[in-house]
């Protein structure tokens, strides 16, 4: 691997990682969270780390990828407001749900992201396969989160007034 390569790569990491750090930091599993009632399908809370840890590795090879694939300033303009507007309602979900204690809010929300991430799978195939297919497991996580999402506000809602 090239310098230029290693640098790009780690900026994708950077930026990555610096989106999961936003959104965990908004993540707060407090007394609120504990009392909500979970789908009995829901997995343990330790394993929401290491799927997030995954899926955020895999969002900055894919991000690396499709930078290195990029061969105009459009082109890498696109690939970098996908992944922006990506990270901002991945972020933006978190501060909705637990933040503000607004999982109904978020459910609407979702929506956008899981769109999102069509956006980046659709917009990257043809400059970068693999910057495709590395988004895949980001995609499905998130449609399985909605479904839990939507299932976590059928057993608590409705909810109302900001905490």
């Amino acid at each position: 691997m090239n310098k230029q390569a290693v640098t790009r790569l780690a900026w994708a990491f950077t930026l990555s990682y610096a989106t999961a750090g936003v959104g965990g930091a908004l993540t707060e599993l407090g007394p609120w969270y504990f009392a909500l009632k979970h789908p009995d399908w829901k997995p343990p809370d330790a394993a929401f780390g290491v799927i997030w840890s995954t899926i955020f590795t895999l969002c900055a090879l894919s991000g690396s990828k499709a930078w290195q694939a990029a061969d105009t300033v459009a082109l890498r303009c696109r690939v970098a407001g996908l992944f922006a507007a990506n990270a901002l309602l991945n972020m933006l979900w978190s501060a909705l749900y637990f933040k503000l204690q607004r999982p109904d809010w978020a459910l609407w929300e979702v929506v956008w992201l899981w769109l999102s991430i069509a956006a980046l799978v659709v917009g990257l195939w043809r400059l970068s396969r693999w910057a495709s297919v590395l988004l895949l497991p980001y995609w499905v996580w998130v449609s399985i989160a909605a479904v839990l999402n939507f299932e976590t506000v059928q057993l608590n809602g409705p909810f109302g007034g900001l905490p």
